[in-house]
C-alpha cells in the first residue's frame, strides 16, 4: 500500500514569508513620532499655575489697554456732516433731482477748532451706508488693465462700465466709475491752507497695482456719469485719489484719505471750508462727512483696541480672584484618589 505524500510548498502557512506579510499589513511602520513617544512637555495645571497664568495676563493686558485708550483719546477729530445742509432749502424735497441736475453746488461751512491740533492734520471724507463690499461691485474691475498698457481690452469683468462708444474704458468697472468727486478747500483768517494730496495712497499700490504707462481713456464718457473725472495726461499711478478709492472698504461706513494740512491749528481757530457737493449719496440714503483728525502712535482714534485689552485683562483678573477664593475656601489635595467615581461609590451605585 503506497501512500502519496503531498509535495511541500514554500508558500504554506507555516513557512510564510515574514516580509510578504509585513508588506500587506495595514499596521503603520513603527516610529516614535507615529506612536507619540517623543519627549514632550506635559505640564500639570495645579491651582497655583492657573491662578498665576490668569494674573500674569491681567497684569500685562490692563496697562496696555489703559495706555492704548489714553492714546486714542489724545487724537483730536473734527467731524462735519453736510449732505443735508449743503442742499438748498427749496430743493430738499427732491435731493436726487438737485444733485443730478446742473448748476453750482458750492457750499460754505465753518469748522471750530476746540483743541490744539498738531500737524500733519489728515483730511478724510466719510461715507455711511455705502456698500463697497458688495460682491458685484468688488469684482467690477480689471487689475490686469490697471497694470499693463497692452491690456486695455481686458474688460470682461467690468460690465456695465466696460466700453463707451464701442471703445474700452480705462479704468473700467463700477469701482472706478463711482469715484468720489466732492472737493474741499480750507482757509483760516482769509489765508488759504494748502491740502497736500501727494503720498496719500499706499506705495505698494502705486508701484505694483497701477501702471506708470497706463493712462485714462474714454473715462466717464458713457450715458451716465458716476463720479469724478480723471486727467487723461497723467498715468494711473499718479492719480492717487483713484488709487485710494479703488482699495475697497469692508464695512458700509468708511473713511478715505483726501489729503493733509501741514500746519498747526490752534484752539479757537475757525476754518472756512468751501466744498463742492457733487457726489450722489441721496439715491441710497447715504451720509457724507468731512473729518479732520490728528494721529497718535497707534494711528487714528479707535477705542476698540484699548477696550479689548481692558476687557480681557479684567476678565482674567476676575477669574484669578475667583479661583483663589475657591482654592482657599475649599482646597483639595492634588491627585487625591478619593475623588474618583469608583471610590466615591464603592458599591457601584
Amino acid at each position: 500500500m503506497s501512500s502519496n505524500t503531498a509535495p511541500s510548498s514554500s508558500g504554506g502557512a507555516g513557512s510564510a514569508d515574514p516580509t510578504s506579510t509585513r508588506r500587506h499589513s495595514k499596521r503603520p511602520k513603527y516610529s516614535r513620532f507615529t506612536q507619540q513617544e517623543l519627549p514632550a512637555c506635559k505640564p500639570i495645571l495645579t491651582p497655583r499655575w492657573v491662578i498665576s497664568a490668569f494674573m500674569l495676563v491681567s497684569i500685562v493686558f490692563i496697562p496696555i489697554g489703559v495706555v492704548s485708550l489714553f492714546a486714542s483719546r489724545d487724537v483730536i477729530e473734527i467731524i462735519d456732516r453736510y449732505e443735508t445742509d449743503c442742499i438748498p432749502m427749496p430743493s430738499r424735497s427732491d435731493k436726487v433731482g438737485y444733485i443730478q441736475g446742473p448748476g453750482d453746488k458750492t457750499c460754505n461751512r465753518t469748522l471750530k477748532v476746540t483743541k490744539h491740533m498738531k500737524q500733519p492734520i489728515y483730511v478724510y471724507y466719510q461715507l455711511d451706508n455705502f456698500y463697497q463690499n458688495h460682491r458685484r461691485y468688488v469684482k467690477s474691475r480689471s487689475d490686469q488693465q490697471l497694470r499693463d498698457p497692452n491690456s486695455e481690452n481686458d474688460v470682461d469683468a467690468c460690465k456695465p462700465e466696460d466700453k463707451a462708444g464701442g471703445q474700452p474704458v480705462v479704468p473700467c468697472g463700477l469701482i472706478a466709475w463711482s469715484l468720489f468727486n466732492d472737493t474741499y478747500s480750507f482757509s483760516r483768517k482769509n489765508q488759504q491752507l494748502t491740502v497736500n494730496k501727494k503720498d496719500i495712497a499706499w506705495k505698494s499700490d502705486k508701484d505694483h497695482k497701477f501702471g506708470k504707462k497706463v493712462f485714462p481713456k474714454n473715462f466717464q464718457k458713457g450715458t451716465l456719469k458716476g463720479g469724478a473725472s480723471l486727467d487723461p495726461n497723467k498715468s494711473l499711478s499718479e492719480q492717487e485719489d483713484l488709487i485710494v478709492w479703488m482699495r475697497t472698504a469692508a464695512l458700509p461706513t468708511f473713511r478715505k484719505l483726501y489729503g493733509r494740512i501741514e500746519v498747526n491749528l490752534e484752539a479757537g481757530d475757525e476754518l472756512d471750508v468751501t466744498l463742492v457737493n457733487n457726489y450722489n449719496t441721496y439715491s441710497f440714503s447715504g451720509k457724507k462727512k468731512l473729518v479732520l483728525s490728528t494721529t497718535s502712535w497707534i494711528g487714528g482714534r479707535n477705542d476698540f483696541l484699548g477696550i479689548a485689552y481692558l476687557t480681557v485683562g479684567g476678565l482674567c483678573f476676575f477669574l484669578a480672584m475667583a479661583f483663589t477664593v475657591v482654592y482657599l475656601v475649599k482646597p483639595r489635595q492634588l491627585g487625591d484618589p478619593s475623588y474618583l467615581s469608583w471610590n466615591r461609590n464603592p458599591g457601584g451605585h
